[in-house]
């Protein structure tokens, strides 16, 4: 799929990896993009980034806030879903509401936002973009929750990919690594810009690639998994 001329719409678009999306689809021509948040206001930033882009309220977690949002945006070519949340914390230490949240918005926000906006998609021959994380692969005990939530999207993006390809929508998974964004403070250690990962990620959909990588961080550990998943599963269970 090509950038240029695309009508994008990018779910958790006020900041990190979801701003940084946008203004790399506005850099590579996008016709449109769609910046979407539960706080219209605080999108305001994003909108004066450019005339293309078009605020749109759509709370993940509410299936009918995205059902409005695909009436409202029946011209979307390429839909990226990056919204998310993360609790940090051990199996002990995360309240189970905390855990329910991060299903709720991570797992099952994915499946409104997409199942919403299948029909445009389907019109446009277009593609599906689900943002995940390395965490998804092999989890780190400390962000359990949020491992968890993810690969849930992870094995939902597979299904998508297998049932939306006879519809003609092609369908991404981003794996990122650790990205320099609020969401990743309180992490001490080398972090890959959040521009960065966002321009990796569309060379990944202009390049057909299925499963996407988008920095040093995860190419490296993607090559060490494939290779001995289980040395990889240690090596976070020590972290």
């Amino acid at each position: 799929m090509q950038i240029k001329n695309s009508v994008a719409l990018v779910t958790g678009a006020n900041r990190g990896i979801g701003r940084a999306l946008v203004e790399v689809l506005l850099e590579r021509g996008a016709s449109r993009v769609y910046a979407t948040g539960r706080d219209v206001p605080g999108l305001n930033a994003v909108a004066q980034l450019d005339s293309r882009v078009r605020t749109l309220k759509l709370d993940v977690k509410s299936a009918a806030d995205a059902r409005a949002a695909a009436e409202r945006a029946k011209d979307v070519t390429l839909l990226i879903h990056n919204a998310a949340i993360l609790s940090l914390g051990g199996v002990a230490d995360v309240p189970l509401d905390d855990v329910r949240e991060n299903m709720e918005t991570n797992f099952f926000g994915t499946l409104n936002v997409i199942n919403a906006f299948v029909p445009v998609i389907e019109q446009q021959r277009g593609a599906i973009v689900n943002m995940l994380t390395m965490v998804a692969l092999a989890s780190m005990p400390v962000l359990w929750a949020y491992n968890a939530s993810k690969a849930a999207g992870w094995s939902l993006t597979q299904t998508y990919r297998a049932n939306l390809a006879k519809r003609g929508i092609t369908v991404h998974g981003v794996f990122p690594g650790l990205v320099d964004t609020d969401m990743a403070r309180p992490f001490e250690m080398p972090k890959t810009p959040a521009i960065d990962v966002a321009r990796a990620t569309l060379d990944g959909v202009e390049a057909g690639e299925e499963d996407i990588f988008p920095d040093p961080m995860s190419r490296q550990l993607y090559v060490a998994w494939r290779q001995d998943h289980k040395s990889v599963e240690r090596h976070f269970a020590a972290m």
